[in-house]
């Protein structure tokens, strides 16, 4: 049986990706995760009792730790996942995503170099370890074109740079000591089990309980939307049949304005939740949740466009996102809309919403 380790795999991505393999394949999957504030065992709780799911609670910069867990399960691939990847948040302290996204990832590489060392020729062979990295390590676009795998690199946010610098650590890696490498840069992920920090479940949240709908600045920055399991699908098919040394950007082909999406957003709940059976609205005379909507002051360095041009992987492997930005949206917001439970358990005592990344030591 195949094993592979999945590093953030309780987290949004990585439990996503988790599930996947457990469905579509025989492998053997071994998560391992700190359990910070966005990487919960209730990610993978339906899960649990599957013979084929290991976990280990770890740091992937504890070395000794991450060589335990490479030494004892022999892996044949290595998919890291494991980040800290709010941008708000890398901007109230950059420090965390320093030790996670760089150190962490370095310590991984590491690892895997040592264990490839001793492995017979044909375990080398077959091995892969695929970095999930960002779009946003390519910076920003102006009103056309796309980001495109030759695209420099020109982070602007530190949680960006973090990632930048772990990507070049995981090309230098497949140069210097010729560890098989890959990299994935994909756009803005949505769906099931993304922490309410992020732009669509906040929104859901805050809707569903009448609270403001806040969007930075003018609203007309633009991302590019993929949806969760095309993501997922993407990721696998890299694995199974990308070229080492290679990087995939994998995006949706979905751009959209943050005012876009939050007015989707409002359109879909008011299907889901019509405000006249939402008690909180109802009360207050509100008849649609669009007029919650508040713009306030914008993040800092802001990004005005991110567009990813996916047709390397597309020609070379054959895959694109099958999912619709709508069909997408409708089905994470029916999630969340069913699954208030959960949104609790994983902000209980750690984040209630509040705005993050509007630093007290800024200069300007």
């Amino acid at each position: 049986m195949d094993t592979m380790i999945v590093t953030g795999g309780a987290g949004f991505i990585g439990a996503n990706f988790v599930r996947m393999i457990l469905a579509e394949t025989n492998a053997r999957v071994v998560v391992v995760d700190k359990l910070t504030y966005a990487g919960h065992r209730e990610n993978l709780e339906d899960l649990w009792d599957n013979s084929r799911l290991n976990f280990i609670q770890a740091d992937i910069a504890d070395e000794v730790e991450m060589a335990k867990a490479v030494e004892t399960y022999g892996p044949q691939w290595v998919v890291n996942f494991a980040a800290e990847s709010h941008v708000d948040r890398s901007i109230d302290n950059p420090y965390p995503f320093i030790h996670t996204n760089v150190t962490g990832t370095l310590v991984l590489l590491d690892t895997v170099r040592r264990f490839l060392s001793k492995a017979e020729a044909g375990q080398r062979e077959r091995f892969r370890f695929l970095h999930v990295s960002t779009d946003e390590v390519y910076g920003t676009l102006g009103a056309t074109g796309l980001f495109t795998e030759e695209t420099c690199y020109a982070p602007n946010s530190p949680y960006a740079a973090s990632k930048a610098s772990a990507d070049h650590l995981v090309r230098a890696y497949f140069h210097t000591y010729g560890v098989p490498t890959i990299v994935s840069n994909c756009s803005n992920n949505y769906g099931p089990y993304q922490f309410p920090e992020k732009l669509i479940p906040l929104m859901v949240l805050n809707a569903l309980e009448g609270k403001s709908l806040p969007i930075y600045g003018n609203g007309q920055h633009i991302r590019d939307w993929l949806f969760v399991e095309d993501h997922c699908a993407g990721i696998l098919r890299a694995l199974q049949d990308g070229t080492p040394g290679e990087k995939y950007n994998l995006g949706g082909r979905s751009e959209h304005s943050n005012v876009e999406v939050v007015d989707a957003v409002c359109r879909i709940l008011d299907q889901l939740v019509p405000c006249e059976s939402n008690p909180v609205l109802a009360e207050r005379g509100i008849r649609q949740y669009v007029d919650l909507k508040t713009f306030v002051t914008d993040r800092p360095g802001h990004d005005f466009r991110y567009g990813i041009d996916i047709a390397k992987i597309q020609s070379e492997l054959g895959w694109a996102p099958s999912h619709t930005f709508e069909a997408g949206l409708q089905r994470t917001i029916q999630w969340y809309v069913d699954n208030r439970d959960w949104c609790e358990a994983v902000t209980n005592q750690s984040y209630q919403r509040e705005r993050l990344g509007l630093s007290e030591t800024m200069v300007n």
